[in-house]
């Protein structure tokens, strides 16, 4: 009797293990199908947010140029913090406005699109309102500043930083709407997995990136004092480039400032974002139609980003006068 139960018993356990075995396996299946879906979506994102990771790589590496050399990389290191304390915000958010408000995304993204074309105007203003005399000059006295270890330039780097997280936040507000718009049917678990995976690397290419560029020049020096004269020759090519690289990515970062946060706003309004597709459709039948129908959009978009800009700016001078300021 007792051996019969205890191998009625034996026969239970038995048969309890292998349910457990089949539903770990059926959890295994439904994980590794969620991870594949993840994985998925997330390639899917980072294709769509590519464009947008080239203008937050420009701008940024913009404004943190300037800084003494030794200081650079904490001050992309203190921007790079800033940036993902600006996704800890956005990724919520995004969420929240998804599932709550969804009428307030648009609204809000072409307020920052606004914003960015406003930058954007104000430097140009710089350039053009200001002699190449009076920016020699600033340029002189800031060299000086850098030079002098009296000089405390905590004030200087912390406006950089400011300024550099406060762009971050449109380009990373963007790059965020992008990603819950390409995963706006998913489970809400795996879009909560695609958004923070799409943070955190834009996050690490962009400012793994820009720390990169902003030390070029240091490992130009450290090349030319090589033994290897292809060394040398390589390392006096990076010293001779770099100036003109951050120039370039200077005035790529301010045309990106129009070219996204014009494309924001145009998407924005209905009239004007069927009249660009058109007008894009319409230049295929002009002579090398297919790199006008590429090319024009993105320039229609830039020249309603500079209207935009400009109508702000203007606004936002009144406004400081009007005040006394």
């Amino acid at each position: 009797m007792a051996a019969g139960s205890l191998l009625t018993l034996l026969d239970d356990i038995a048969t309890v293990l292998d349910d457990v075995a089949l539903m770990t396996k059926v959890a295994a299946k439904k994980s590794a199908a969620m991870a594949d879906d993840v994985s998925a979506m997330t390639k899917v994102a980072a294709q769509k947010t590519a464009g947008v990771l080239g203008d937050d790589l420009a701008l940024n590496a913009q404004q943190v140029t300037g800084v003494r050399a030794d200081r650079e990389l904490p001050v992309v290191w203190a921007v790079a913090k800033g940036s993902l304390v600006n996704k800890a915000i956005l990724v919520p958010a995004a969420l929240f406005i998804s599932a709550f408000a969804p009428w307030a995304v648009t609204p809000l993204l072409m307020v920052g699109g606004a914003f960015l074309c406003f930058e954007g105007c104000e430097k140009l203003a710089h350039k053009f309102l200001h002699s190449a005399h009076e920016d020699e000059a600033e340029h002189e006295s800031h060299a000086k500043a850098n030079a002098n270890p009296a000089v405390d330039m905590a004030a200087f780097e912390k406006d950089k930083v400011k300024g550099a997280v406060r762009t971050d936040f449109i380009l990373s507000a963007e790059i965020i709407a992008i990603t819950l718009g390409a995963v706006a049917g998913a489970p809400f678990a795996q879009q909560v997995a695609v958004l923070v995976g799409i943070a955190v690397l834009m996050t690490l290419g962009v400012y793994g990136l820009v720390a990169g560029i902003v030390k070029l020049d240091d490992l130009g020096l450290w090349l030319s004092g090589r033994a290897s004269s292809a060394a040398r020759a390589l390392g006096r090519g990076i010293v001779a480039a770099a100036p003109w690289l951050m120039k370039g990515l200077s005035v790529a970062g301010t045309a990106a400032m129009f070219l996204v946060g014009g494309g924001i706003v145009v998407h924005g309004v209905p009239a004007l974002h069927h009249a660009v597709e058109a007008a894009g459709q319409a230049a295929v039948t002009w002579p090398l139609g297919g790199l006008w129908a590429a090319v024009l959009p993105h320039v229609l978009n830039a020249l309603a980003g500079m209207a935009v800009g400009a109508v702000v700016l203007a606004a936002w001078t009144l406004l400081g006068r009007l005040r006394g300021r």
